[in-house]
């Protein structure tokens, strides 16, 4: 799962430039229906294609086109597509760009053909991040949160008790478990790619800072700093994986798999990959360390589903979404991709209550902060990355560093 790769902001500009002509270039053909659908896994094509099929032929007339697109091409298709006016009708975004095509006209509201029981089957935590000025623009098709894994085996070497409940717990059993040696480290640090800036929010909310408050950036602050010079320390004292910035949230879910990491902190599909490729790691799940005021947090994420405003078969494409969030196709794909339920029916599936996984990370969700929904976030965010970085690999100081973003990350807001 990719929840979710981020949208250039300056490209989707430029393409979103011309969303006048999208109308009337767009073509489509009676009865069909286009879906662009993100990969999330091997499993994401078939499903996708089952449901499509099912429809259809609960639908005599309706034709259903399934385009599955890696993660990683998804902005640069969306991109094209939009400005070439050959966009799909539905498809797959993540949940944080959906401000650009609301401003832009791209995104059709729902609301006119939603009523008030399709609404209710949603869990209001997931469906809340894609309403915008008392309008629903999107419906959370893949949802997620972020807890902490350990290593069993490698605590009870390491004469690692129980999980660590602050930060300050954490850093003593990672340098425990980094002295073991043969290859094995304390902590997944992650510092490439998507979600870096994530993995330092987790130590930087514990600490009592903000991402934005009161319009300004809250890097600059103490508790921010606070943070990132813990992490900065970790890597110092070696309680983490060498060359951090070279590890992506793939590269450190890989470590943690092979045994070879004793925490790691990532989404609860992580629990599926285990099941299937580590089936002998001994672990547990646990919520993410406090600070040292108690304060905590996760990060929550979802991915929508949206229909275009240009789309020419509106009416078909709803009927096709209202199918594709039916309890049977959620609890199907929720559990095939390992995410949370997005709706409450779905949640009661004893997949979901059985699971003492995702009895963690639902329990997490009352504190669950998802990323803000403003005007440059994107730019924010590989400011804060950028930053993070520089640090990490000693190229600069943890204050200079930050104020230097929070500068910067200011300049944005202020637009």
């Amino acid at each position: 799962m990719r929840i979710a790769s981020r949208w250039t902001t300056r490209a989707a500009r430029l393409a979103l430039s011309g969303v006048a002509l999208l109308a009337l270039s767009a073509a489509a053909e009676a009865g069909t229906v286009r879906v662009t659908v993100a990969e999330y896994s091997a499993k994401t094509g078939p499903y996708f294609e089952k449901v499509a099929k099912d429809f259809e032929a609960a639908h005599p007339g309706t034709d259903i086109q399934i385009e599955v697109v890696p993660w990683d091409s998804l902005q640069q298709k969306l991109t094209t597509d939009i400005s070439a006016g050959t966009n799909s009708d539905l498809s797959i975004i993540g949940t944080r760009w959906l401000l650009d095509f609301v401003s832009q006209g791209i995104a059709e509201p729902l609301d006119g053909y939603m009523d008030q029981a399709f609404k209710d089957r949603f869990i209001p935590t997931f469906l809340t991040p894609s309403v915008m000025e008392g309008k629903t623009y999107g419906l959370p098709i893949a949802a997620s949160a972020r807890a902490m894994y350990y290593n069993k085996d490698l605590f009870q070497k390491a004469g690692v008790a129980d999980a660590p409940k602050t930060w300050a717990e954490l850093e003593d059993a990672a340098k425990k478990i980094s002295a073991l040696g043969d290859g094995v480290y304390g902590f997944g640090l992650q510092g490439k790619e998507i979600e870096t800036d994530v993995y330092y929010y987790y130590g930087m909310w514990s600490y009592g800072s903000e991402i934005v408050k009161d319009g300004k950036s809250g890097l600059s602050s103490p508790q921010a700093a606070e943070a990132a010079k813990l992490y900065k320390r970790m890597i110092d004292e070696k309680a983490t994986q060498p060359g951090v910035t070279s590890y992506s949230r793939e590269d450190v879910q890989n470590l943690f798999k092979q045994g070879k990491l004793g925490m790691v902190i990532t989404a609860p599909f992580l629990s599926n990959q285990i099941r299937d490729e580590a089936p002998n790691l001994k672990y547990g799940v646990t919520a993410i360390p406090a600070g040292p005021t108690g304060d905590k947090g996760t990060y929550g994420v979802t991915d929508s589903i949206i229909m275009f405003q240009n789309s020419k078969n509106k009416k078909e494409a709803f009927e096709f979404l209202d199918y594709l969030f039916q309890t049977p196709q959620r609890v199907a794909f929720t559990v095939n991709e390992g995410f949370l339920p997005v709706e409450k029916e779905e949640a009661e599936d004893k997949h979901f209550t059985d699971s003492a996984d995702l009895k963690v990370f639902t329990s997490l969700l009352p504190d669950a902060r998802f990323a803000p929904v403003i005007p440059g976030w994107e730019e924010i965010a590989d400011l804060t990355t950028n930053a993070l970085q520089s640090i990490y690999l000693g190229k600069e100081e943890v204050e200079p560093a930050l104020k230097a973003a929070a500068e910067k990350a200011d300049a944005i807001l202020k637009q």
